[in-house]
């Protein structure tokens, strides 16, 4: 049986972390004979979350040029994939990740301006042939997830005005059109209640593994 990767996206504030969870959970139940982990990017493992801790959560006296930020995210995203992800898939089971490499591309490709195309190459040898099967974009207006709660684990995005997340959200639209990308990828509606929305990843997920 083959593996299915289920990545989701999203700027700050969309809730995709707490849903994440959710389906997490509904899978474990829906599929119990099957290998199913919740991961994130960047972290995910020892080494990785070492990394997310230097490029997200630490302040230093310089400011961190983008081209460091898209190769830390790149390398800590290199050690995850291979390490707990590649595994999962390999055996036929399903990860569920927040965020992935997408999130570099709009983030570091778009709003910091480094390029789309760049940042892709940045991570071509990272990701390997470890492609996402489906990609699920909590669409909100960027106004409104700003608003909301952020991770307080630390992470240095939560400084950023609404402006860089309009740029982030516009990169994350134009990736969605790119051919190779635009087959696997969803746009949901992420407002509404925390159920509304659950409902309508479960649904679409539903369909995606067959379930009845």
């Amino acid at each position: 049986m083959k593996g299915t990767y289920i990545v989701f996206e999203g700027i700050v504030g969309t809730g995709k972390t707490t849903q994440a969870k959710k389906i997490f959970e509904f899978l474990k139940k829906a599929f119990p004979g099957r290998k199913i982990i919740l991961t994130r990017e960047p972290g995910g493992s020892e080494i990785a979350e070492s990394i997310r801790k230097v490029v997200q959560a630490t302040k230093f006296k310089e400011d961190m040029n983008p081209v460091t930020e898209a190769y830390l995210y790149a390398s800590s995203r290199a050690q995850t994939l291979r390490t707990v992800v590649k595994p999962v898939l390999d055996e036929g089971g399903i990860v569920i990740s927040d965020r992935s490499f997408i999130s570099s591309v709009a983030y570091q490709g778009t709003a910091r301006g480094l390029g789309l195309n760049e940042v892709l190459e940045i991570n071509r040898y990272a990701l390997g042939d470890i492609l996402p099967d489906m990609i699920i974009y909590f669409n909100i207006d960027p106004e409104i997830g700003t608003k909301r709660t952020f991770d307080k684990s630390g992470d240095k995005f939560e400084n950023e005005d609404v402006d860089f997340f309009r740029n982030v959200h516009d990169g994350y639209m134009t990736i969605a059109k790119t051919p190779g990308f635009n087959e696997i990828w969803t746009n949901l509606d992420a407002s509404g209640s925390r159920d509304e929305v659950f409902e309508r990843i479960k649904e679409k997920i539903s369909k995606t593994l067959h379930l009845s």
